[in-house]
């Protein structure tokens, strides 16, 4: 045997390797795994996700500002964590962040500085209770493009 060469391991040789598996020449096990998605599975179907992506183009589309839904734990302080997420935002003066938190009870809307003269309290307010009652009958993609729609309604066309 020639220096660097390997050669199989007793137990490779003596033991079958199980379902799916097999010894490659060189004595190594190649097996074959179940594919496992990487990252957080998402609490919505495909069809969900595309109902939402839907309803946030169109209102981001109808008028000019740019809407976001979060929906994740807000921490402590609910509205400085929703007031960061507009922050981050290309455009913080013309967006809409729709934060929600589940676990926590809590809703956020958030309106950028321009945004928030086409789109006053009573109508955030509004959309919070349509987003509340589907919540309690278990639509959370229901409240949320039901919410979208209530705000692009609100804030109308963009003014030129």
């Amino acid at each position: 045997m020639a220096t660097g060469e390997l050669t199989p391991s007793s137990t490779a040789v003596d033991e079958e390797p199980g379902y799916g598996a097999a010894v490659t020449s060189s004595g190594r096990i190649s097996a074959a795994k179940m594919y496992a998605p990487a990252g957080p599975i998402s609490p919505f179907t495909i069809q969900q996700l595309a109902r939402l992506d839907e309803a946030l183009t169109l209102a981001s589309r109808e008028t000019g500002l740019d809407f976001s839904v979060y929906l994740g734990d807000l921490g402590e302080d609910t509205r400085v964590t929703a007031e960061g997420l507009l922050a981050s935002t290309d455009k913080p003066a013309d967006a809409v962040v729709v934060a929600v938190s589940p676990g926590q009870r809590a809703i956020e809307i958030v309106t950028g500085s321009q945004a928030r003269f086409r789109l006053p309290d009573r109508g955030a307010k509004l959309a919070v209770a349509s987003m509340v009652a589907s919540f309690k009958e278990g639509d959370l993609i229901g409240g949320l493009v039901n919410a979208l729609r209530m705000l692009s309604d609100q804030a109308g066309a963009p003014q030129h």
